[in-house]
C-alpha cells in the first residue's frame, strides 16, 4: 500500500491564494506522503500545458510520486455533437495524464437530476460506450481509467459495478471512495466489500452523518434520501473507519490510497490529522 494525499484536500488554501500548486505538492510531501494525486480544481492543464512541467518538477524536487489524475466529465443527456466534443475533451485529458507520467486517471461519467434506476439503466449503454472509448484511447499509454462513486447518479456500489462490467475493459475500474457511499445512504462497509475487487484507486474520506429530521443547519448537505452530511477529518466522523481500513487491508488491495479532506476545519490541519490517523491505524491492523 502506498499512502498519499489528494491535492483536493488542500483546495481551501489553493483557492484562497494562500498556497500555489507547487506549495500544495511540497506541503503534502512534508507530511510524509508517498504520493500526491492531482485534481485540477482552479487550473486547467489543457489550457495551460506549461503547468504539467511545473507539477512534475515540484514532485521530483519534493521526492514524491504523482499517482493519479482526476477530472470531471458528463456524458448524460448529450446530443451526438455534444457527446463527441466531450469525448475529444477527455482524450486531451488522457494526454495530460500521460504527460504527467501517471498510470491512473479518474474521470466523471454522468450527472443527472433524475437519479432513478430507470433512468440509469436507460443511459447505461451510452455511458459505457463513452467510458470504453476513453479506456481504449488510454490503454496504449499504459493508463487505467476509472469512475468514482460520487455525484449521486452513479454513486451506489451496484451502479458502479454495472458500469464497470458493461464497459468490459481491463483498464477501466473504479476509484473507490469509502465515504462517498454515504451520499447515497449506502452502508460504507457493505459497499466497500462489494467494490474493492474492481478498485484501481482508494480514497479515504470521512463524514458526520445525521438523519433528515435533525436539520443541523449551515455546513451540511443532503444525501440522496434527504439525510445530512458534513465533511470530517478522517477518523473523527461517523464512518467506522478502523473497520473500513481493515476491510481494505484484508481484501489484499496493495496500491495507492489517497486521503481526501473536505471538512470545515483548516485544510492543512484536517489533512495532517487524517493522514496521521490512517497511517497509524493501517500499521496497527
Amino acid at each position: 500500500m502506498k499512502l498519499g494525499i489528494s491535492t483536493y484536500s488542500l483546495h481551501q488554501a489553493f483557492a484562497s491564494g494562500e498556497m500555489s500548486i507547487q506549495e500544495v505538492i511540497s506541503h503534502i510531501a512534508s507530511l510524509g506522503a508517498e504520493h500526491v494525486e492531482i485534481v485540477p480544481l482552479g487550473f486547467n492543464l489543457t489550457a495551460n500545458p506549461e503547468l504539467i512541467e511545473v507539477i512534475k518538477r515540484q514532485a521530483q524536487e519534493s521526492g514524491i510520486t504523482l499517482s493519479n489524475y482526476a477530472v470531471g466529465a458528463n456524458f448524460s443527456g448529450l446530443d451526438e455533437e455534444q457527446f463527441e466534443r466531450e469525448i475529444e475533451r477527455l482524450k486531451r485529458e488522457v494526454d495530460n495524464a500521460a504527460a504527467l507520467g501517471v498510470k491512473k486517471m479518474r474521470h466523471d461519467v454522468a450527472s443527472s437530476s433524475d437519479l432513478s434506476i430507470t433512468n440509469f439503466l436507460a443511459e447505461l449503454p451510452r455511458l459505457a460506450e463513452a467510458c470504453r472509448i476513453i479506456a481504449d484511447y488510454a490503454a496504449p499509454l499504459g493508463i487505467t481509467t476509472s469512475v468514482e462513486n460520487h455525484g449521486f447518479y452513479i454513486q451506489h456500489s451496484d451502479r458502479v459495478q454495472a458500469l464497470v462490467q458493461v464497459v468490459g475493459r481491463p483498464n477501466f475500474k473504479t476509484t473507490l471512495d469509502v465515504g462517498n457511499f454515504l451520499c447515497a445512504d449506502e452502508n460504507p462497509l457493505v459497499a466497500l466489500a462489494n467494490n474493492i475487487g474492481i478498485a484501481s484507486m482508494v480514497h479515504v474520506k470521512d463524514f458526520y452523518y445525521r438523519p433528515a429530521a435533525e436539520r443541523p443547519g449551515d455546513g451540511w448537505f443532503n444525501t440522496s434520501r434527504g439525510n445530512w452530511l458534513r465533511g470530517a477529518i478522517v477518523g473523527h466522523g461517523d464512518i467506522p473507519m478502523r473497520n473500513v481500513l481493515r476491510k481494505v487491508k484484508e481484501s489484499g488491495y496493495d496500491d495507492f490510497i489517497s486521503i481526501e479532506f473536505e471538512g470545515m476545519e483548516d485544510c492543512r490541519l484536517g489533512t495532517k490529522l487524517g493522514f496521521e490517523y490512517v497511517k497509524r491505524v493501517w500499521n496497527e491492523l
